[in-house]
């Protein structure tokens, strides 16, 4: 089908479709309020794409030097890029963080920031390499946007079918993908070699020295311990209620459906958004997760089980999640505090001290949407030719010949033996949703949001959507 155009089209890839496609989802409904047409579908889909797109606004997830190249071929075509970054909330001490997610070349082509919140917003401003003036917007995050109360009967159809098939539950998520990849070359540490004599560097331990990755690998394995010992101890413990433990996205559940298969109420699913899941249950259990986070602006008990304590990971990168939590430091500390949640006579942890902390790190809590903010600042973008690039005919030739080259690189390396991204991760990162199924969400959008105008979704090809009013 032909492309219908009004403004600059928005390109929104989406990488895990459980976590990010109806926050992104909400951003394309937003903007089409606004002239705006969105096309979203999976990340590789979208990007593999580019040229066949007319003027549009890219807007990126992160801003790594791998997509310091893509954004260079963006603008050799005469889109325009911004970004956010998807991780921004939970991330490694600034030195690690600058090399694994902040990159300069990146920052070269990017036109805005959208920050998380206002801690966000210091980390970036104190990159020694961040270009002079760059604009960044402490606008908030799609994807907070789908914890406010006013978003809550988008999950209601979900929960309620959470709650029929489960009853009542604890759930546990895990966050354990730098030990439990679902793809071993993204463990933090490979396998020892003749040719290393030691134990390489995964993918995950991108920007991290071999001393800093070993201190790491030895933390995170010892909590990912810690939990496979907790969920039979929980099933043990509560044998009346169910315990649904739901893996991170980029983790192998294999194990967990092991530990599953030899106990008498534990269920092992990554189905839909955690959202629903954390209405529906009972009380949350994890160390260092950003369901953590979303819990406790959802006024959701949660608990955060740290039997392994290292002040120098659980200060710094988990600081956060834990801190709004009831944390346990052990097993009949666990114990009580579940029979307290359980009882009624424990909610979510809200004192002032956690509302201050929330308040650094999330904006858009109350007030315009995120969403909202951002498309604000994409019409402002829009209506500013000026500001957007002017290529030569040579290069968009160069860019059209240099993401024919990237597609064709990236498809064939995904074939290739220990990478990291295979067809397999893949379809297991964003299984697909039929067009009834994404109508069905802008539908519900739609009802919520009281628009008086009609928002269209179309079917482009396998799994890229174009949504316009």
């Amino acid at each position: 089908m032909r492309i219908r155009v009004k403004k600059p089209s928005l390109l929104i890839p989406v990488e895990n479709q459980v976590r990010e496609l109806d926050a992104k989802l909400l951003l394309a409904c937003v903007a089409a309020q606004r002239g705006f047409c969105s096309v979203i579908g999976p990340r590789r889909q979208v990007e593999f794409r580019i040229p066949s797109f007319p003027r549009s606004i890219f807007i990126s997830k992160d801003l790594g030097s791998g997509n310091g190249r893509l954004f260079r071929i963006l603008n050799q075509l005469g889109h325009i890029s911004v970004a956010w970054d998807e991780e921004g909330l939970i991330h490694q001490p600034p030195e690690v963080y600058y090399k694994e997610r902040f990159a300069p070349i990146a920052l070269k082509y990017v036109s805005q920031l959208f920050a998380w919140g206002p801690s966000n917003a210091e980390l970036w401003r104190q990159f020694p390499e961040l270009p002079e003036g760059k604009p960044i917007h402490i606008t908030g995050n799609p994807r907070g946007d789908m914890l406010r109360v006013e978003l809550r009967p988008f999950f209601e159809k979900e929960v309620q079918k959470i709650h029929r098939a489960y009853g009542d539950f604890i759930l546990i998520n895990t966050n354990f993908a730098a030990v439990n990849a679902f793809t071993p070359i993204q463990n933090l540490l490979q396998p020892i070699t003749k040719q290393r004599g030691k134990r390489g560097l995964g993918r995950t331990a991108k920007g991290m020295s071999q001393a800093y990755a070993q201190k790491y690998q030895k933390h995170i394995q010892a909590i990912f311990e810690d939990f496979k010992q907790l969920i039979s101890n929980i099933d043990q413990t509560f044998p009346t209620i169910t315990v649904v433990v739901r893996p991170h996205p980029d983790e192998d559940p294999q194990v967990y459906r092991e530990i599953a298969s030899r106990c008498q109420k534990v269920q092992v699913t990554n189905e839909g958004n955690v959202l629903p899941w954390l209405i529906a249950t009972k009380a949350l259990i994890h160390n260092g997760c950003t369901t953590g986070i979303e819990a406790y602006a959802m006024g959701v008990p949660a608990v955060a089980y740290r039997a392994t304590v290292d002040d120098f990971f659980d200060s710094g990168i988990y600081h956060l999640p834990n801190s709004l939590s009831h944390e346990c430091f052990n097993i009949d500390q666990l114990q009580e505090t579940l029979n307290e949640i359980l009882a009624g006579k424990l909610g979510a942890a809200n004192g002032d001290q956690q509302r201050t902390i929330f308040s650094r790190y999330f904006a858009a809590q109350d007030g315009p949407l995120a969403c909202e903010r951002i498309a604000n600042i994409l019409q402002q973008l829009a209506e500013n030719e000026a500001g957007w690039p002017k290529p030569g005919w040579v290069d968009r030739l160069v860019g059209r010949y240099r993401a024919t080259r990237r597609r064709l690189l990236k498809q064939f390396k995904s074939y290739l033996p220990n990478v990291s991204i295979t067809p397999e991760f893949e379809r297991h990162r964003y299984p697909g949703i039929s067009l009834e199924g994404l109508r069905k969400r802008v539908s519900r959008f739609q009802q919520i949001l009281n628009y008086s105008n009609e928002i269209k979704a179309d079917q482009i090809s396998d799994q890229l959507f174009q949504i316009c009013a």
